[in-house]
């Protein structure tokens, strides 16, 4: 009898991949680009990141038009039915910043969060990448400095991936000036799209608990003044929203200059911390919805392309929003 020829691997479903899967493939780019086809397997239409209409002006409301496209406002003004009118831009801009603080370094069973930050971001930025609009790059640690301004010139996105592979988590971060700056230097509206732990964002001690919070939310309702788009992606590490400790053990802070340390019995803390880690979240998820801005949770264990897809799905017409 003939052997048999042998049965073939069964393709992995690029949506399922771990993130300690994807490290293991040593590129970047192709990481991005495995990330970008698992999120957009079997979607029917053509994906984007985002909209790229831009209001121009108001018109009288004639029958077939659109009804939700009513300026209710402009309607009490002008004692008329008015719709808003928009056209297409050429480009979309999108503006990527990724917080490569100290505390974004930490990763026990997974990837940390500063590499899990850099693969959802280059994801992002192959996809913007794909459809032909302008991408940039900033850092949010220490004085912020700005990697590459937006662009849809040819290398851009190659640049981008290179500078986010090269990222190294150290030194803090403080937000609320950097996201002044980018106010202040991105010019044309945009889709900013942040990622950060949200563990260190310069706050006081002797200030509330939800000091920093507030602090943040003045920044991001500034992005949101100016006509940007804002996506704030909260990214922890399993073991920053379940303590996973059972015994005596040493717990110290991981940003420059915080040299706290406590010893105790993990167990007494596990209730806890798990209620301050829920009320972190829900505080910033309030915030966010209070400035306008969306926001997504995600873990270090989740499937970034699952992430992704989420995140695309939601902005698509029809989609709901977080």
């Amino acid at each position: 009898m003939a052997d048999l020829p042998p049965t073939p691997p069964t393709p992995v479903d690029p949506g399922l991949l771990s993130p300690t899967n994807l490290a293991a493939i040593a590129q970047l780019s192709v990481r991005a680009r495995v990330i970008v086809e698992g999120a957009t397997a079997g979607f029917h239409r053509t994906v984007r990141v985002g909209t790229s209409l831009e209001f121009t002006e108001h018109k009288e409301y004639a029958p077939g038009d659109d009804v939700r496209r009513i300026d209710w406002k402009a309607v009490g003004r002008a004692d008329r039915y008015v719709i808003k009118r928009f056209e297409d831009e050429t480009e979309l801009r999108v503006t990527l910043l990724v917080d490569a603080s100290a505390s974004m370094g930490y990763a026990r069973t997974s990837v940390s969060k500063l590499r899990y930050a850099t693969q959802l971001a280059a994801a992002l930025a192959y996809l913007i990448g794909q459809q032909g609009d302008a991408a940039g790059l900033w850092t949010l640690c220490g004085d912020t400095a700005l990697r590459l301004p937006p662009s849809a010139r040819p290398g851009q996105i190659r640049e981008i991936l290179s500078a986010l592979d090269h990222l190294e988590a150290s030194g803090d971060t403080n937000p609320v000036p950097a996201l002044a700056r980018v106010a202040e230097n991105v010019e044309k509206r945009s889709l900013i799209l942040v990622f950060s732990d949200l563990l260190d964002v310069g706050e006081d001690p002797a200030k509330p608990a939800d000091h920093a919070v507030c602090d943040l939310a003045t920044g991001l309702r500034q992005l949101r003044a100016a006509g940007h788009d804002v996506v704030l992606f909260h990214l922890l590490d399993p073991d920053e929203v379940n303590l996973p400790f059972d015994d005596l053990h040493y717990f110290q802070g991981v940003e420059p200059g915080d040299t706290r340390t406590l010893l105790c019995e993990a167990t007494d803390l596990t209730l806890a911390f798990a209620r301050e880690s829920l009320a972190l979240r829900e505080r910033w998820r309030k915030t966010c919805l209070q400035s306008r801005v969306e926001y997504r949770f995600a873990t270090t264990d989740e499937p970034p392309a699952r992430v992704l897809r989420d995140f695309l799905l939601a902005r698509q017409p029809g989609g709901r929003r977080t």
